[in-house]
């Protein structure tokens, strides 16, 4: 394996999407004059409303205005595309929060739907239903890069580890979490949840993100990160709207696993009977 250039776009989604393709176009090109090779984008990249407008203007993922569009840029820009994730109809009536990878030529690659679904009411009032308009995926997502393999998730997931483990030991060697974080969390798990992600399976995680104040005043903790396997931190990118860039070394996947080869050591065990609250207090 070699290196690459990956550039994670930290943006401020709006409810217009035209304007948010535009946008996003706009900054792939300048980071591909940068010399990225591997674009990266947020989560709900083409729309960010939490109401009426995405069930309003989701479409099936080959009639997607965004799905079209980042096709062409993929192949405008001769550079590896994810679309962090876009709203595509799906045949509950709901949506699938969908990331798709695009290959230089503008070929879909693989996509993914985002599994573990964000019901959640936090500590300062905010409250939020994804399962409501949205059906969570089901299988897990590899992709042939030039320089290793790909994993993909999507924001919540990165709150399970068995699906990170999974990945890794089925040979990926790059993980990307593309995520609209609420302030509240990131603060509190962001940095800390990445970096554990990195170090247990030695792979890179690519999480661009989300920033600032979007329609029906919902508000995203930006700082967009790369991390190695060994877990430093290569790029935090804050909370300013911008184009973030970092090297990858993919040397270090197989340093940071020989260090620790733990992807090797895992034991079968019986899961423990569940004890009620009382007889855990006994």
């Amino acid at each position: 394996m070699t290196g690459f250039q990956v550039a994670c776009l930290q943006i401020t989604t709006s409810d217009d999407m035209a304007a948010n393709i535009a946008m996003v176009s706009d900054m792939a090109r300048r980071a591909r004059d940068a010399g990225a090779d591997f674009i990266t984008t947020p989560e709900n990249v083409s729309l960010m409303d939490g109401g009426a407008a995405v069930r309003a203007q989701a479409a099936v993922e080959d009639e997607h205005l965004a799905r079209l569009a980042f096709a062409e840029l993929a192949r405008e820009t001769g550079a590896w595309f994810l679309a962090g994730s876009i709203a595509c109809a799906a045949e509950d009536g709901r949506m699938a929060n969908r990331s798709l990878l695009f290959d230089p030529d503008g070929n879909l690659v693989q996509r993914y739907d985002k599994m573990h679904m964000f019901d959640v009411s936090l500590p300062d009032g905010e409250s939020y239903k994804e399962s409501r308009n949205y059906r969570p995926g089901g299988e897990t997502a590899l992709a042939q890069l030039p320089w290793g393999v790909l994993g993909m998730t999507v924001c919540y997931d990165m709150r399970f580890p068995q699906l990170y483990r999974a990945l890794a030991q089925a040979g990926a060697d790059f993980l990307t979490v593309p995520s609209a974080f609420t302030r509240v969390t990131g603060r509190a798990h962001w940095e800390v949840l990445l970096r554990a992600r990195a170090i247990e399976t030695g792979c890179f995680v690519i999480a661009p993100a989300q920033t600032g104040v979007h329609a029906r005043e919902r508000k995203t903790y930006g700082h967009s990160l790369v991390v190695a396997p060994w877990g430093e931190v290569l790029l935090d990118a804050g909370e300013e709207v911008g184009i973030f860039q970092a090297e990858i070394d993919c040397d270090r996947i197989a340093e940071a696993r020989g260090r620790v080869p733990s992807l090797q050591h895992d034991r079968p065990f019986a899961a423990p009977a569940p004890l009620s609250p009382r007889q855990a207090a006994e």
